[in-house]
């Protein structure tokens, strides 16, 4: 018995910029980025939130649209959870999920964000399944609990707010978009077998973004201000030392935006993806030949294919969804999901892996029978 991933949607921006239009802005070209990300173009929300998207997204996987892939209609009173996964929300208050909760009607649902950049589905997938679990009506911790049966979980972002356009680097890497999942406890299905999730500390500060918090403060350390003090204080300051980023953002650099290294992030990357498959296959006790793909993070085609030599495997054994959609974090690995599913390609009783990294640094993966 375990948690059946059984509804699965996706929604992007309507606006697609391709690379051609990068060009106008830094100094790269339609076949350098090609060649060192396998990206072509991405989607950019201008008129979108972040929760658009997630409801979009939701609305596919629980079966109330035709765009999504559900194993049948759910309704909003059968939703117990809600956990959505992101680095861009639309408010700090209320959380995002509490946000999706009321726009979808989903009063029965308890409902929680996650952080865990680009590894956010898989963190969140496992945090519901472990839930789940623990609060089903067979297990012997479930009394006194409130039962859950079913839960949503949505990876969404608006990266591109996050981007600095004048960073030839980073700028042709983001996308925006969002996707969704509905997991059911199901006593006759193997569901989810496995999963594995871990963090190291980025001590190179290989990837950060500063928050911006813009409310004037009245106040220093010695008391009240009689004029308003710049934006900027001593705590931010702090944290800017603390992430390596205080020269940059004293040069004029945008304080919140993505600041990367990307050499150290391949690195880490690389490693992270395959350690996570070999992790989950283990604690799962069953072989790679068992699985019938794999869905990676979507960050860079260098990256899956340095882990398909490792694995041992061929490209195709990986859903590749990147030459269109760019590295939109916490929504990448659900966008991909649906993608393989819309492509035929994961049939009832396939294994598949679910496998992501991201900053902080996390990583982890999710072995599931479909």
């Amino acid at each position: 018995m375990g948690s059946a991933l059984v509804g699965f949607g996706k929604a992007v921006p309507a606006l697609v910029v391709a690379n051609e239009t990068l060009e106008t802005l830094v100094d790269t070209s339609d076949e350098w980025i090609v060649t060192r990300t396998g990206i072509q173009s991405r989607h950019v929300a201008i008129e979108e939130t972040n929760a658009d998207l997630a409801e979009a997204a939701a609305r596919d996987a629980l079966g109330w649209t035709n765009g999504g892939f559900s194993e049948r209609r759910f309704d909003a009173s059968e939703i117990d959870l809600v956990v959505f996964a992101t680095i861009t929300p639309d408010t700090v208050c209320p959380s995002m999920a509490g946000l999706l909760r009321r726009r979808l009607g989903l009063e029965n649902a308890i409902a929680f964000d996650v952080n865990a950049a680009c590894t956010g589905f898989v963190y969140g997938t496992t945090i519901a399944e472990s839930m789940m679990a623990a609060c089903a009506p067979t297990s012997a911790g479930a009394t006194g609990r409130n039962p859950i049966r079913r839960a949503l979980v949505i990876g969404a972002e608006r990266l591109t707010r996050l981007t600095n356009w004048a960073d030839r680097n980073t700028c042709v890497l983001f996308g925006d978009g969002a996707g969704a999942a509905v997991l059911e406890w199901d006593e006759t299905r193997p569901g989810i077998m496995g999963s594995f999730i871990v963090n190291q500390d980025d001590f190179a500060n290989a990837l950060s973004s500063p928050a911006a918090y813009d409310a004037p403060q009245p106040f220093n350390a010695d008391g009240t201000l009689k004029e308003v003090p710049a934006l900027l204080g001593a705590a931010e300051q702090g944290i800017d030392d603390e992430l390596g980023v205080a020269e940059l953002v004293g040069a004029g650099r945008p304080r919140q935006v993505l600041y990367m290294d990307g050499p150290k992030v391949f690195k880490f990357a690389a490693e992270a993806m395959t350690e996570a498959v070999n992790q989950v296959l283990s604690r799962a006790n069953i072989s790679l030949d068992d699985v019938a793909c794999i869905i990676p993070h979507q960050a860079n085609e260098r990256i899956i294919k340095y882990a398909a030599k490792k694995l041992n495997r061929p490209m195709d054994f990986f859903q590749l969804s990147i030459a269109h959609t760019g590295n939109t974090s916490a929504a990448s690995v659900p966008m991909a999901l649906c993608d393989a599913y819309a492509n035929g390609r994961i049939n009832r009783g396939d294994k598949i892996i679910l496998v992501a990294f991201g900053g902080g640094f996390t990583s982890g993966a999710v072995l599931y029978e479909a």
